[in-house]
């Protein structure tokens, strides 16, 4: 399982990449290889300030539906536009072209919070 060193990590199996005060944000590995073959990604929350912990789109596999959740406090300054047409991008490179959002960050001591990778690689190994 691919589990990068230089990410942060949710319970709710999001990463996290900081860049100064813009995060972006996707699934990971584990969640894509959950969910199996991802065929729609929908974000309609573009330009609004959600609070951590919020909805800020879902994620639909041909099983499945599931909620994707705010890992921090911020405003939604980007999507990637490739999901739109290509959605199983997330599966093919989770970490790389399968990126989700970009946030600008309202309060960065929120990082604090989030599991570094051998947290993450512990929840999800058990």
């Amino acid at each position: 399982m691919n589990v990068p060193e230089d990410l942060k990590y949710t319970k709710d199996h999001e990463w996290i990449k900081i860049e100064g005060d813009v995060a972006t944000i996707g699934i990971t590995d584990f969640a894509q290889g959950e969910l199996g073959d991802i065929v729609y990604v929908e974000v309609e929350t573009l330009d609004e300030t959600l609070g951590a912990e919020s909805v800020f789109g879902t994620v639909e596999a041909v099983k499945t539906v599931s909620d994707l959740f705010m890992p921090l406090t911020g405003k939604i300054i980007a999507l990637n536009e490739i999901l739109e047409d290509a959605p199983e991008t997330v599966n093919e490179d989770a970490y790389g072209l399968g990126w989700m959002i970009k946030i600008k960050l309202s309060d960065t001591s929120e990082i604090n919070n989030l599991l570094d990778a051998q947290a993450y690689l512990s929840l999800v190994t058990g």
